[in-house]
């Protein structure tokens, strides 16, 4: 390799040093890359995969050879048969990552990105195991997290319309300011944005979009640079909702006509 590449790469850390020594990233295209994902803050293989620099499957490869890690391929095993419960759900989506099984005190670990010592060292305490790392794919491995969390977000659109209990197909006459004013405490609606917070937190996500629409509202949040759509509440809480969100971000609750900064 040019000792001009080698410099340079020596500066890099973790997968961007990977990619520039095997030659798939240019050390220029690295250092931008990895100030994008600071920017955006999202992981640089996030970056990577999105900007289409290095293809999930070069980046796997690359990694294995360099790191003389095992590679697997999600699509050639069972997600439904993995080990349930050995890790936190939280945990696995917010390092992105699953796990495929346990030997003794070892645990075996798919990640896309075996240099993340946080991850390690999170799953080492939270299970007072050892952690071996397998290489998977980045967007094989994120459609199978995502996948396992369409239960989760099931179980919360059932809980949500459980608890507030509204008719979700009348929704003609929309409560007055001083109403919502009195509702805004309102427990279900608080405890249903604070399960959007916290989600949002362990997911990683960089913003949270509630959106309301003539008969609908949906949520998504921004992952790693790309919107997910996470739940669709009740149509009904929508002004409820709207209040709560701006309680907590120290709005005047009776102005809908302009835009406030919170």
């Amino acid at each position: 390799m040019d000792t001009t590449v080698e410099t340079a790469a020596s500066t890099l850390s973790g997968v961007a040093r990977v990619l520039v020594h095997a030659g798939k990233l240019g050390s220029k295209a690295a250092e931008e890359l990895a100030k994008s994902a600071r920017e955006r803050k999202i992981s640089f293989i996030a970056a990577v995969i999105a900007s289409g620099a290095v293809s999930a499957s070069d980046l796997a490869h690359a990694l294995s050879a360099a790191l003389a890690l095992p590679l697997l391929d999600l699509n050639a095993i069972d997600a439904d048969r993995l080990p349930k419960g050995l890790v936190d759900t939280k945990l696995s989506a917010q390092y992105l990552l699953v796990v495929l099984g346990r030997r003794g005190n070892r645990l075996f670990i798919g990640g896309a990105d075996p240099t993340d010592q946080e991850a390690v060292e999170r799953i080492k305490f939270a299970t007072q195991l050892s952690p071996e790392w397998v290489i998977v794919e980045y967007d094989k491995l994120a459609r199978m997290l995502e996948g396992q969390g369409a239960t989760a977000t099931e179980t919360l659109e059932a809980l949500t319309a459980e608890d507030f209990e509204f008719d979700v197909t009348d929704d003609s006459s929309a409560p007055e300011p001083s109403e919502v004013t009195t509702e805004v405490e309102d427990a279900p609606v608080v405890r249903f944005l604070q399960k959007m917070l916290i989600d949002a937190i362990n997911l990683r996500a960089s913003d949270l979009h509630f959106e309301p629409y003539e008969y609908h509202y949906r949520v998504r949040f921004r992952v790693d640079g790309e919107l997910r759509e996470i739940t669709q509440p009740p149509i009904a809480i929508k002004e409820k909702l709207a209040s709560r969100i701006k309680v907590i971000s120290r709005l005047d609750i009776s102005e809908k006509r302009v835009p406030q900064d919170g």
